[in-house]
């Protein structure tokens, strides 16, 4: 759009909420998801949360794999009818779709070889590598004990754990992906990094904030 600057709408995906926030606002939005939500509800929802937002572009950060801007499998998280949604129609605008756990890796990105692991209902995960995003679905992946990496330091992982045994399973997991992949540091995102008062060694703590910078940054690309 030439001259005129582009607003945007991100909508970031989660488990448990879809959160929204537009160019030029600094005070997110958000509205309940949960297991039986479809594509369909969520564009719908997202339309009756923001009646008095205008935007003329939108970002999805979608918790699942995404290939060639559209969903591939449908959320483990959330209800069917995401696949084969058509989101620029039920928008009526253009519509960027990408993996949640990018979107958020894109925005807290700083430099060099970064391995971001979102931390929330599931696990999310992506590696940028000079400035290049590369989504990774690390989550179900075999780690021990016949469980899945998502297992242990996902949610359903916290619950079993516990605190503390959690917190050990995630500073394990960070050590053993980071040194595979060779990342030159880690970034703990997700609404659960939050309860490390004190991240493992080699990491730092994202921002959720920073998956809206991602969803802005995608429209500058």
């Amino acid at each position: 759009m030439r001259g005129k600057r582009r607003r945007v709408l991100v909508v970031d995906v989660g488990g448990t909420n879809v959160k929204v926030l537009v160019s030029g606002r600094r005070e997110p939005r958000k509205v309940a998801s949960g297991p039986t939500l479809t594509g369909k509800q969520m564009v719908a929802a997202v339309r009756k949360l923001t009646p008095d937002w205008s935007y003329d572009v939108v970002s999805i950060g979608y918790p699942g794999p995404v290939l060639h801007g559209k969903p591939v499998v449908e959320p483990r998280n959330l209800g069917p009818g995401w696949v084969g949604f058509d989101f620029r129609k039920a928008f009526g605008k253009p519509v960027r779709v990408v993996n949640d756990a990018a979107m958020q890796a894109l925005g807290s990105y700083e430099g060099g070889r970064m391995l971001f692991l979102g931390l929330g209902t599931g696990l999310g995960s992506a590696l940028v590598v000079a400035g290049q995003l590369a989504p990774m679905e690390l989550a179900h992946l075999p780690y021990k004990k016949g469980k899945t990496y998502e297992d242990y330091v996902g949610l359903r992982g916290l619950q079993r754990l516990g605190k503390k045994r959690w917190r050990k399973a995630v500073a394990d997991v960070v050590r053993e992906l980071g040194t595979s992949l060779g990342a030159e540091y880690v970034v703990l995102g997700g609404g659960n990094a939050r309860l490390f008062d004190k991240p493992p060694k080699g990491t730092r703590l994202g921002d959720n904030a920073n998956a809206f910078r991602g969803g802005f940054a995608l429209w500058k690309r």
